[in-house]
């Protein structure tokens, strides 16, 4: 059973009065607020941190440096320690991989038959091997249905199969999105076989010499080609092989379902029926017999970033840890662009950062320090894979066994108060138990995010520490609105994605309603002083993906 209950002791420190109420904090009726969270302090964190000076937070710039600079500059303030063995830093080594050949075209040959599919226009395309030229020659390929081997949904596209050396073709999401069948994976919310980080690392684990993922439709991938388009532009980032080994693929990609359905005819056959075959069960890989031939010219480059790490060591149990996670890098600056250069970020993800130093400094008041440590963890390159929290998860500062877990902000909507807060990817763990049970004493719930099908829950750093076993949440801002219902949160959440998410008009904007993002902050505070308390060991759902491995690292020694 999912649902529990816990008591939520109240931290002595909210039993403090609040000064009295700032422009744009909660009514007089609203949640109480520790000290340290008010608008005044998160309005000049995010105003500070979007501002131009910091060029767009970009990592290897002169913004990186102002940016945490800043972080640690407040974090002494407070009084926090460094959280990295006396550093406030983790740095991070990076691999750039720049596609000079940049028209290149992939050659397909079936019989007679020869058709060609542009970089840019008919796909994009580029290696995760990190080399400087990448050869595909008279490749074999196979329509392997959705590129999933799911053993707890009984589904393996890869069965009776061999793809070494071949090009593999593969469709986003699952099958569940596409047939809307509820009982088939989770229906349609996305499962992380839906993900093409999942399908690269698959087809690579695989021996297949090349990905291609057909982008069958925006709301399929939960975006338009052209982010594709526009992400695979200039260079790209990876961890370097010596950090993470996994096999990788010489030749990875996207194409859109124009030329899918191109390629397919070239070979005779029909792509919109295999694709509807595909979401089946039973359904079996389909040669196509046609090959497929590019080269690749690549500059291989390399550079370093950090990661900040800032703590509150526990007073009790100091090596037992309770993570929060926004990361601090953003866009950057474009010179060629008309207009406003500079992507401050200011939503995405000024408000995660915003966040996090209000509940550091609501933590750094407590009368009584915590049991456990309480990290706060702000990584870079989220906007390039994830890889801050990638490298944090392979090289952790505190071991993941004694990770309590970690709680994510990400580009949260400051659009005034709600009935609720949003959890991606809901139905994962305990944590989630744990933070209705807080929302319940501010006489609010939890709703799941609108677009499961987008797959959310697999696109932020806390995935890193749920794919190492680690139990972890999404939380965001809720959009049931006290003004205007759930048509207005809706409304306001759409109006964001479409004219301001990773434009540089994701500004600061000194009319903001911070009373309900602060709610959502004391929530979080709550929640992480409870988990704070030795004993405390929130779980993963029977049917999390995750749970095994939790299982795994927290099982005793076994006995000799």
């Amino acid at each position: 059973m999912r649902t529990m209950s816990f008591f939520l002791p109240v931290a002595v420190c909210l039993a403090v009065l609040s000064p009295p109420a700032a422009a744009g904090e909660p009514a007089a009726d609203s949640v109480t607020l520790a000290p340290a969270i008010n608008a005044t302090d998160f309005a000049r964190y995010e105003k500070t941190l979007s501002s131009d000076d910091f060029g767009g937070r970009k990592p290897g710039t002169v913004g990186e440096q102002r940016t945490l600079d800043f972080l640690i500059g407040e974090f002494k303030r407070m009084g926090l320690q460094p959280g990295n063995h006396g550093s406030w830093f983790q740095t991070v080594p990076a691999e750039s991989t720049l596609l000079l050949n940049d028209k290149v075209k992939l050659q397909i040959t079936a019989g007679a038959q020869h058709v060609s599919f542009a970089n840019q226009d008919d796909m994009v395309v580029q290696t995760l091997q990190g080399k400087a030229q990448v050869d595909l020659k008279d490749s074999p390929v196979v329509f392997l249905g959705y590129g999933a081997d799911a053993p707890n949904w009984h589904w393996n596209d890869y069965n009776g199969v061999d793809v070494k050396g071949k090009t593999v073709i593969v469709l986003v999401n699952d099958p569940g999105f596409a047939s809307r069948d509820p009982k088939l994976f989770n229906g349609r919310a996305m499962t992380y076989y839906g993900r093409w980080t999942y399908k690269y690392a698959e087809a690579a684990l695989q021996g297949a010499a090349a990905c291609f993922i057909v982008h069958t439709s925006d709301a399929a991938a939960g975006y338009p080609f052209t982010v594709l388009q526009n992400g695979n532009r200039g260079p790209q980032l990876s961890l370097p092989s010596s950090v993470d080994p996994a096999p990788r693929l010489p030749v990875a990609g996207w194409l859109t379902h124009a030329a899918a359905t191109r390629l397919f005819a070239a070979a005779g056959k029909d792509f919109d029926a295999l694709a509807a075959a595909a979401a089946k069960p039973g359904f079996k890989a389909v040669p196509l017999g046609a090959t497929a031939s590019i080269s690749l010219k690549n500059k291989i480059g390399h550079f370093e970033s950090k990661n900040v790490l800032a703590m509150i060591p526990g007073d009790y149990k100091p090596d037992e840890v309770v993570v929060y996670t926004a990361h601090w890098d953003h866009l950057g600056t474009d010179p060629s662009r008309p207009g406003h250069k500079v992507y401050g970020g200011a939503i995405d993800n000024g408000t995660g950062l915003s966040m996090l130093l209000e509940i550091a400094g609501a933590f750094a008041q407590q009368r009584t320090p915590p049991e456990r440590s309480i990290l706060f963890f702000m990584p870079t390159l989220e906007e390039s894979g994830l890889l801050g929290s990638q490298y944090y998860a392979a090289q952790p500062v505190f071991a993941l066994n004694r990770t309590v877990a970690d709680i994510a902000v990400d580009a949260l909507p400051i659009i005034g108060r709600a009935h609720d807060m949003t959890v991606i990817g809901k139905g994962q763990s305990q944590l989630e138990d744990m933070l209705a049970d807080v929302l319940k004493s501010q006489g609010r719930v939890i709703s799941p995010e609108t677009t499961p099908e987008n797959g959310f829950y697999f696109r932020s750093d806390h995935f890193n520490f749920a794919r190492a076993g680690v139990p972890a949440m999404l939380a965001s801002s809720g959009l049931d609105l006290l003004d205007g219902g759930e048509a207005a949160g809706r409304k306001a959440a759409e109006d964001y994605t479409a004219h301001r998410y990773h434009t540089p008009n994701d500004v600061f904007d000194p009319a903001w309603d911070y009373s309900g993002i602060l709610e959502d902050t004391q929530a979080l505070y709550e929640l992480g002083q409870y988990l704070s308390h030795a004993g405390v060991w929130p779980a993963w759902y029977a049917d999390s993906p995750f749970k095994a491995k939790r299982d795994k690292m927290m099982a005793p020694p076994a006995k000799p």
